[in-house]
């Protein structure tokens, strides 16, 4: 994708849809999580992202990965692509 195309799509999407940041909240519940749950390795990504949903409010993913977040089911609520 031409550069001058992609930062017309990314000012598209920052300017349509609320963007979930990291946050210094969203790292205090990730290393809950990692408290909670047996998490290793890049499962520590997945995490992340049920963390900064959690603090956002945010209940359900979509994802081509469903069998990654299922150990956060309780939480969140993965959904197939």
């Amino acid at each position: 994708m031409p550069l001058r195309e992609l930062t017309v799509e990314i000012r598209y999407f920052t300017n349509h849809f609320f963007i979930a940041e990291d946050s210094p909240q969203v790292t205090e519940r990730l290393l809950t999580l990692m408290e909670e749950i047996t998490i290793g390795g890049a499962q520590v990504h997945d995490a992340n992202i049920v963390a900064t949903m959690l603090v956002y409010g945010i209940g359900e993913l979509l994802t081509n990965n469903v069998d990654d977040f299922n150990r956060f089911s309780e939480l969140i609520v993965p959904l197939a692509e």
